[in-house]
This record gives structure tokens, C-alpha cells and sequence, in this order.
């Protein structure tokens, strides 16, 4: 029986990672959420943790192609056989981050950066088309109301120079799947004639504290014993609009246990 199973593990964990591979889309006839990331490496000791990397990227956009609704509020469970570390990291305050751009940002709280990324908006004004702005996104580990989160500096310079600083914050439910909670509400894009399009951002922040190496994003792959590997919850992505609509999509990824 447990050479059965062992196979059907295999064999179910290939098949779904090839449908998994692009990512998740969710939402209804008017709106489409593609929500896709993982991490590296998949294979991961069954007992401790060991640093990883994450990728998260998110499109949203309208089923018809006009323009979709504004996204209001973001929030991201993440498995609870991951975790979040950061004794000894610096953190960052907002003050430092608003109004700055991204060298200026790195200057300020560069001791405190876990993440990188880039997004995609497109921008309308009257009687013109909508054309697309780009821009880079940089996160900090920070603090907001003396509790700990992450601070996403996100920094565009055409059509117009803008920088909106959104804190994530952080919270741990002691039940279910997602042992962390990150959530932030998204403030009116450039007085709501743009709208975000695409977004991709990557933690990867590892650092030395009284002689020891942390990092920041870490986990384990929690299969049961006698077996090779596992399927979970990667994460689960909550997009809330202007209107009411919300849409929330999980990740299922896979690991296999390494020694």
C-alpha cells in the first residue's frame, strides 16, 4: 500500500505541476486575476527550515479589454511551513520612503531591502487612449504602528514622476493553512486615470547577525514520513476592487524532501 501510494504521490505531483506551471486565473465574465510565483529550491529538508526564494507576479485585466475596476486592497497568505525571519535586519520607516525615487529609497533603508520587482500600468487621460507606464518596485522590511511590515516603494517616471509607498502588514493566525497574512490597501493611481495591469516582484534577502546567516523567507517540505515529497498551499492571493468584487485565487505548488 505504501508503494501505491508512494507512486500515485509521483504521479499526481506531475500532473498537476504541469498544469500549475503559468500560474492561476480566477474571476468572473467581466474580470480576469492571473496570479502565478513559486519558489526555489523545491527540494527542501522535512525538519528544518532552509532560505528560499519567492516569486509572485499578478496581471488583472478586464475580460472584454476595457478598462477593468481599480484594485482597492491586496492580501497574501503565505503556507505556514514558511516563515518570515528578521533578527537583526534593519527596518525601515514610510516617512523615509515617500516622495523618493528608487536610488534615493536604496540610499535610505538599503539595509533593510528584501525584494525587488517592476509593474505595469496603463494610464488614461480625456479624448486619448490608454498607453501603458512602467516602473520598479523595491521592499523594505519596516515597521508601521510599532508592529512589523513590508514596505513596497513603488516608483514610475512616465508620464508623470509618482511614488506610492504601500505597507503590507504582517500577521500570524494561529489556525489553517496560512501561518502568515500579508494585506495593504491600495491608494487612487494618479487621481484614478491609471490602473496597475501587471506586477512581478522576487524575495530574496539573505544576511549575517552576530555571526550567524539568516534569511528573510525560509520554509521546509512538510511531507509525511515515508514519503518523498508533497503537495500544498503555496499561497492565496485576496484582490478586492472598487465595486465590492473580490477574487481569490491559491497557488498549489509541490517540494520533495531533501536530506
Amino acid at each position: 500500500m505504501k508503494r501505491l501510494a508512494f507512486i500515485a504521490l509521483l504521479l499526481a505531483t506531475t500532473l498537476l505541476g504541469a498544469a500549475i506551471a503559468h500560474g492561476e486565473i480566477s474571476g468572473d465574465k467581466s474580470l480576469r486575476v492571473r496570479f502565478g510565483g513559486g519558489f526555489a529550491p523545491s527540494s527542501l529538508p522535512r525538519d528544518r527550515d532552509v532560505p528560499v526564494k519567492v516569486r509572485l507576479n499578478t496581471s488583472i485585466k478586464s475580460a472584454d479589454g476595457t478598462r477593468p475596476p481599480q484594485l482597492r486592497r491586496i492580501s497574501f497568505g503565505v503556507n505556514r511551513y514558511g516563515k518570515i525571519t528578521t533578527r537583526g535586519l534593519p527596518a525601515c520607516r514610510p516617512e523615509l520612503l515617500e516622495s523618493t525615487d528608487p536610488r534615493t529609497a536604496l540610499r535610505r533603508c538599503k539595509g533593510a531591502l528584501v525584494g525587488r520587482g517592476d509593474f505595469t500600468a496603463n494610464v488614461e487621460f480625456a479624448e486619448r487612449e490608454a498607453f501603458p507606464a512602467h516602473g520598479r518596485m523595491l521592499a523594505f522590511n519596516g515597521r508601521v504602528g510599532g508592529r512589523p511590515a513590508i514596505l513596497l516603494h513603488i516608483h514610475g517616471s512616465a508620464p508623470v514622476e509618482i511614488t506610492i509607498v504601500l505597507r503590507f502588514k504582517i500577521r500570524h493566525p494561529a489556525r489553517g493553512k496560512f501561518g502568515t497574512v500579508l494585506t495593504a490597501r491600495i491608494p487612487r493611481l494618479a487621481s484614478d486615470l491609471g490602473y496597475v495591469t501587471n506586477v512581478a516582484l522576487e524575495f530574496d534577502r539573505r544576511y549575517r547577525f552576530r555571526g550567524r546567516r539568516y534569511s528573510f523567507l525560509s520554509a521546509r517540505c512538510a511531507a509525511p514520513s515515508g514519503f518523498p515529497g508533497a503537495i500544498f498551499s503555496f499561497t492565496r492571493g485576496t484582490f478586492s476592487f472598487a465595486g465590492g468584487k473580490n477574487i481569490v485565487t491559491t497557488l498549489t505548488r509541490d517540494c520533495t524532501v531533501r536530506r
